[in-house]
């Protein structure tokens, strides 16, 4: 599976992956061989996650990289990310992503991202994830790049799964790498 996953990503840029994990120490082990990937073919990493699991994920980090490497790795709150305008809001987010990566853009330096799905509480309108997860799919696809959205599965109701595998090319679910029978490539992100 991770050799499947690091050919594609070798070989396209434009690469959307749903991660459904349910294990803490799986999904650091996936996040770390993402960033060690990423950096070895000279790509920055941007890591937005909450800081809990980034510490961890740096503890990991310090011991496998070298400090020019690290400097490779760029941490955004996830918290901060995704409430940036105080609510769930699709635009707002992609916004802060855009201005997040406008000085890779510029220097035309190649970066991918992993980010950390989290929102507080079922209430929040899941049909946000989805304006959100449809553009981000043409983000990824304009701007060229790979980005990992990992959401933990035990939160994750059923018609939340029918949403990401619309708005998914490819699924990785534990160690499992395929491509998505239901992804839509026709997308209208006026909806």
């Amino acid at each position: 599976m991770k050799h499947k996953m690091k050919k594609l990503f070798e070989e396209q840029k434009s690469v959307h992956v749903l991660y459904s994990y349910d294990d803490l120490k799986n999904y650091l082990e996936q996040i770390v061989g993402f960033i060690q990937d990423g950096i070895s073919l000279g790509e920055y990493v941007i890591v937005i996650e909450n800081e809990r699991i980034y510490r961890l994920l740096h503890k990991e980090l310090s011991i496998r990289l070298t400090p020019d490497q690290m400097k490779f790795v760029h941490h955004i709150n996830n918290f901060d990310f995704y409430y940036s305008s105080g609510s769930y809001h699709p635009p707002a987010i992609y916004e802060y992503f855009c201005k997040a990566v406008q000085p890779y853009i510029d220097n035309n330096l190649s970066f991918r991202s992993w980010a950390h799905v989290e929102w507080a509480t079922m209430e929040d309108p899941l049909h946000l994830i989805e304006d959100l997860e449809r553009i981000v799919d043409e983000a990824v696809n304009l701007l060229s790049f790979p980005l990992i959205c990992a959401y933990e599965g035990e939160r994750m109701p059923d018609h939340l799964k029918t949403i990401l595998l619309k708005t998914h090319p490819y699924i990785l679910i534990d160690d499992q790498f395929t491509i998505s029978e239901h992804y839509e490539t026709e997308i209208d992100v006026s909806k």
